[in-house]
């Protein structure tokens, strides 16, 4: 199936939820609300006729300043069996940066929805393991977003230190020539 007649079929089964569709070089994005996107992504799971079973990945991208709502979800989606493949966006707001979890539907999600967490700070409800994944537990912020100071925050990771002393306990076992 061609990315237009999925963006199609999704807009056909979920009219209030689309926003729009952009299509770009054969690929298709198909840019939804939020608040369904467990449903539309069981829907997409479990059509016979769609049958995306694999998620490739889960990101987010943060548009500070450029868009209404800052951040957005996106899913790239792709059926084995069907060999085709959609893009979903899922837009989300500054001031509750908040979505559905989609690990109910593909186990997967449950480290890149992790990710986008800690590199964005998107909280993703439902979520079974709900922790940061990159970042120490202790970390202060979400260093992919744009207003996140290059150099880091101003003040010391408090677990640096330790990290330093710990790295200094195995140098003894480097190799020797």
């Amino acid at each position: 199936m061609e990315p237009l007649q999925i963006a199609d079929k999704i807009k056909e089964k979920f009219p209030d939820e689309v926003l729009n569709v952009k299509e770009f070089r054969g690929q298709a994005s198909v840019i939804l609300k939020k608040d369904r996107i467990l449903e539309i992504c069981r829907h997409l799971h479990d059509d016979p006729d769609l049958y995306f079973d694999y998620l490739v990945d889960v990101c987010g991208v943060d548009y500070a300043g450029k868009k209404e709502k800052r951040f957005e979800v996106v899913y790239h989606l792709y059926s084995i069996k069907h060999r085709h493949s959609v893009r979903l966006k899922a837009e989300v707001s500054e001031s509750a940066p908040e979505i559905d979890s989609v690990t109910a539907v593909w186990d997967g999600a449950n480290w890149h929805e992790r990710e986008c967490y800690d590199m964005f700070g998107i909280i993703f409800s439902g979520h079974p393991d709900f922790r940061r994944i990159l970042m120490p537990e202790d970390w202060e912020g979400h260093p992919l977003r744009k207003d996140y100071p290059v150099k880091g925050t101003e003040k010391e990771w408090p677990g640096f230190k330790a990290v330093l002393n710990r790295a200094k306990r195995f140098k003894e076992f480097e190799w020797q020539e």
